[in-house]
């Protein structure tokens, strides 16, 4: 496991999460993405892929051989049980290759990336937490458009994650993303700054 200072950042879906690590990740950061993870562990090949298979049915698998994570989402988000089947799955497979990837890390700090970070073990792994916020019809018009889903299941998502207001209580720090890109800019460089700060007095 890494010993360097550890940013958890979290937020919900459609909340910018990607926009707030990339510019991290510009500023020369690492960035282990819970996303990525949790891809990487249903490769085709791998037990989790073969698992999900097996309990789902090989409807669950495209024509490629991958896992069609759109009919996966709209499963699990309609089936409380199949849902909380793949989490059991899923999570220690995904905190397995956080660590990998941490333990990998060379920059003076690094973010952990993950829409579940509050929710999830994965929040012991943070030396602080960072939440990216927007309002939730934000969050709604954002998903929407960006993944051409219809409002009933952006909403069965959004339901199944933390409320805005618990991820704020969550939180040690909040960027509100509703503003400019600009200001987003410039609120990012303002944190770097802060995270190498504590980062060098963490060594």
């Amino acid at each position: 496991m890494s010993t360097r200072f550890v940013v958890g950042v979290t937020g919900g879906i459609g909340s910018g999460k990607s926009a707030v690590t990339d510019r991290f990740a510009a500023a020369g950061v690492a960035v282990v993405d819970a996303d990525r993870a949790a891809r990487a562990v249903v490769e085709p090949g791998t037990p989790g892929l073969d698992a999900i298979a097996k309990h789902f049915g090989p409807g669950i698998i495209d024509s490629e051989g991958r896992l069609d994570r759109a009919a996966l989402r709209r499963l699990v988000f309609e089936n409380p049980e199949a849902r909380r089947w793949l989490e059991q799955l899923t999570h220690p497979l995904i905190g397995e290759q956080i660590a990998r990837e941490l333990a990998a890390v060379t920059s003076a700090y690094c973010i952990v990336s993950s829409p579940l970070l509050l929710e999830t073990r994965q929040r012991d792994l943070a030396d602080v937490i960072v939440v990216v916020d927007v309002p939730e019809a934000v969050q709604l018009a954002r998903t929407m458009a960006r993944d051409n889903n219809d409002e009933a299941l952006v909403r069965n998502i959004m339901d199944a994650q933390l409320s805005r207001q618990e991820r704020l209580e969550g939180a040690d720090i909040v960027i509100d993303n509703s503003g400019t890109l600009e200001a987003l800019d410039e609120r990012v460089a303002e944190l770097h700054g802060e995270f190498l700060a504590r980062a060098e007095l963490a060594r």
